[in-house]
């Protein structure tokens, strides 16, 4: 299923939040020409070498992409960069605040030219606002959206360990820039979306900030266990391997009194009787669910815990994702080529036709060439723009 082929994107991208979204319009069938700067290329190729000396970050969001290489600095680089806009279907861009406007690549330029344009801006904060020109790293806006304050222990608060930020502001760029396209097919008309990294994240943020409503007190970190729903978290089963379980209802706790505790009388302790009242009173609960785990190996404890049913889940290492027995049995893996040689990678959620696409991550520029040829230059003019380093 490809139902965005026909669809051309131009994306001025960099890092993650802009890559992330055209990935996925990509993974849909849409050619995504991937502006890069010259000899450079796109920040993120260097974060790292873990992928055969390719950067992780790279190789996870610029598969089936076509890569130019311009400087836009240089005004024949800019008319390069205009004409691929005028013709096509989606601009995206997540340059420093402010800089694509400066450059005349403001929405309303680029539309008054292309009205069926769709312009999509990624940016830490959006604009206007006191924090329209502040740099906005993932880690900045996790901790300006409050989700550090919620995360981590009760001793120290933690980063998200991907950059959720980042992907946050992705997917908003990526099912905004769907409904624009619907929306374009009823009107003929293209539209502006400004995309912020800090409304994305805060829009996640929604259970803490309701919980702590009208200056009620936030739920506190809890480290792996849920903060305020109770037993939900990691108990240490008697071979030391540790268990997650989640009760979610009275008739799940029920159960789990009669069927794991071997304790049908704490279904209706006053202290334990709601939820409310088990997160009010979990370190004692909690010593007696500990206990009863001790005498259990993991896979005893998993096993009866499955039989109730309560769910429950294993630990796993990022080793143990890639050889997970579930994706391998959907079939969610699939094989992407790399400059580096082939690599495994996962399929886009949702889809279910058996050969998605998996086109290459192309290497710096390699699509620089036959670009500039549909744009109908020859090899001389070619040959110029790139021995001055503008393409």
């Amino acid at each position: 299923m490809q139902p965005l082929r026909g669809v051309t994107v131009v994306s001025l991208e960099q890092a993650i939040a802009a890559p992330y979204a055209s990935r996925h319009l990509a993974d849909l069938g849409a050619r995504v020409i991937k502006v890069e700067r010259p000899g450079v290329g796109d920040f993120a190729r260097a974060y790292d070498s873990r992928v055969h000396g390719l950067s992780s970050h790279f190789v996870w969001v610029n598969r089936n992409k076509e890569s130019l290489t311009l400087d836009i600095k240089d005004a024949r680089g800019m008319a390069v960069l205009r004409r691929l806009i005028d013709d096509a279907d989606v601009f995206i861009q997540n340059l420093a605040p402010g800089a694509a406007k400066r450059a005349g690549l403001g929405a309303d330029q680029l539309r008054e030219a292309n009205p069926r344009l769709i312009v999509c801006d990624i940016s830490g904060y959006g604009s206007p606002g006191p924090y329209e020109t502040s740099k906005a790293y993932d880690l900045m806006v996790q901790s300006e959206a409050g989700l550090l304050s919620v995360t981590g222990t009760a001793d120290d608060m933690a980063k998200v360990g991907i950059s959720v930020s980042d992907i946050a502001a992705g997917m908003y760029a990526y099912s905004s820039i769907l409904a624009a396209l619907l929306e374009r097919g009823r009107t003929g008309e293209g539209t502006h979306i400004d995309v912020s990294m800090l409304e994305s994240t805060v829009e996640w943020m929604g259970f803490p900030m309701y919980y702590a409503y009208d200056g009620a007190e936030p739920p506190p970190r809890a480290g792996a266990a849920h903060a305020t729903i109770y037993p939900y978290g990691p108990f240490t089963a008697g071979d030391g391997k540790v268990v997650m379980m989640a009760i979610q209802n009275e008739r799940e706790w029920r159960l789990f009194c009669e069927r794991f505790l071997g304790r049908p009388e704490l279904a209706d302790h006053p202290d334990y009787a709601t939820n409310a009242d088990r997160n009010a009173h979990r370190e004692a609960l909690g010593a007696v669910i500990a206990k009863r785990f001790s005498e259990l190996t993991s896979t005893e404890a998993t096993d009866r815990l499955s039989a109730i049913p309560v769910a429950n889940a294993h630990v796993n290492s990022v080793a143990d994702v890639w050889e997970h027995p579930q994706l391998a049995a959907r079939g969610r893996w699939h094989e992407v080529g790399t400059p580096a040689g082939p690599v495994r990678s996962l399929t886009l959620p949702g889809l279910t036709t058996p050969e998605p696409r998996m086109d290459p991550v192309p290497e710096l520029g390699q699509h620089t060439r036959a670009i500039l040829g549909e744009l109908g230059m020859t090899e001389a003019d070619i040959d110029e723009l790139v021995a001055e380093g503008v393409a």
